[in-house]
């Protein structure tokens, strides 16, 4: 199951993990819409570069793509970034 939420009225993708029972939204997207940035999966590439310690937080989930294909993305919940 995945669906959108909105922050600040920007898409932020989303998907729900059945297993842990909560919802894990899509880094990348996150950090484009905070950021401003032009290349968002760029920008998280060199964050993760600079700050290593993100990627804990973080699971390589299977997500809705633009595209509509499902693509694993790092994902992460509100209270990983806590």
């Amino acid at each position: 199951m995945s669906n959108i939420k909105l922050f600040q009225d920007e898409k932020i993708r989303t998907v729900w993990n059945e297993k842990e029972r909560q919802w894990y939204f899509s880094v990348s997207v996150v950090v484009g819409v905070l950021s401003e940035s032009k290349a968002p999966k760029a920008y998280w590439r060199q964050l993760k570069k600079r700050e290593p310690q993100l990627v804990t937080v973080c699971h390589g989930l299977k997500i809705k793509a633009l595209d509509g294909k499902m693509r694993k993305e790092d994902c992460a919940t509100s209270k990983g970034f806590r």
